[in-house]
């Protein structure tokens, strides 16, 4: 146990000395936010609340998509490329300890991307919600990054970190438009809407678009993201053995 806390310890340091971590998981998020808050006008209507609030909640969403699937995954792929995992097999580390330190390194990181685009939203916005909203989507984004952060080591599986970076930010775009954290799903054309609903991006978003609306988080959501997480698990799981295997 000391030895995957000291592990965790370290995932953490190289997470925030990574500059990068804070350029695109807080500070375009951020910008994206108060350019289209300030061009749209925050204070007209969306989803049942008020547009400054709802794309908060998207924007912060998008901010914990891009680091749990871009830095992540290139992160692992790069590390995988320079044999660094190769080394980390014959250490007492336990088996498993290597992607379970970065994915509690990277939770810890995903909270710290909560608070400050929440606070940012209060200070700067004056976005206005009660204790439980802030609490309740907070926690939503932080249990909901976990299926992001699946896909991440999903990505980090492949040995070449340049098609890593790639396939990263495909999925990075790709999932956030599709999924409405770009512009709401109302204002896409049918057939785009209706895949839209079943992509994890979406209802990642979702989860807090009815919270911020007074409504519970719909259990299809729930289940779509829960479903997500165990593909994603499953699948990087089986391909990490096989490839430990030849």
């Amino acid at each position: 146990m000391n030895m995957f806390i000291a592990q965790c310890k370290a995932e953490l340091l190289r997470s925030l000395r990574n500059k990068k971590v804070a350029i695109f998981s807080i500070g375009v998020p951020m910008l994206f936010y108060l350019i289209f808050t300030n061009s749209a006008g925050g204070d007209a209507g969306m989803g049942g609340t008020l547009w400054k609030t709802y794309y908060l909640m998207s924007m912060t969403a998008f901010g914990l998509l891009s680091i749990s699937i871009n830095t992540l995954g290139v992160r692992m792929s790069r590390e995988r490329a320079q044999g660094w995992v190769r080394c980390l097999h014959v250490t007492p580390l336990p088996s498993g300890a290597y992607v379970g330190a970065k994915i509690v390194s990277m939770s810890v990181v995903n909270a710290a991307i909560i608070a400050v685009m929440f606070l940012a939203g209060g200070l700067i916005k004056g976005v206005q919600l009660s204790l439980a909203q802030w609490v309740g989507c907070g926690l939503w984004l932080l249990i909901g990054s976990l299926t992001f952060l699946a896909l991440g080591t999903l990505v980090g599986i492949v040995k070449k970190a340049e098609f890593a970076q790639v396939i990263a930010s495909l999925l990075q775009i790709g999932l956030s438009l599709i999924g409405g954290l770009w512009m709401p799903v109302d204002a896409m054309p049918p057939m785009m809407k209706a895949i839209a609903v079943w992509t994890p991006s979406y209802n990642f978003g979702n989860g807090t678009w009815s919270l911020i609306a007074g409504h519970l988080p719909e259990w299809t959501s729930l289940t779509v993201l829960a479903a997500y997480l165990i593909v994603f698990v499953l699948l990087s799981s089986y391909l990490a053995k096989k490839q430990e295997a030849v």
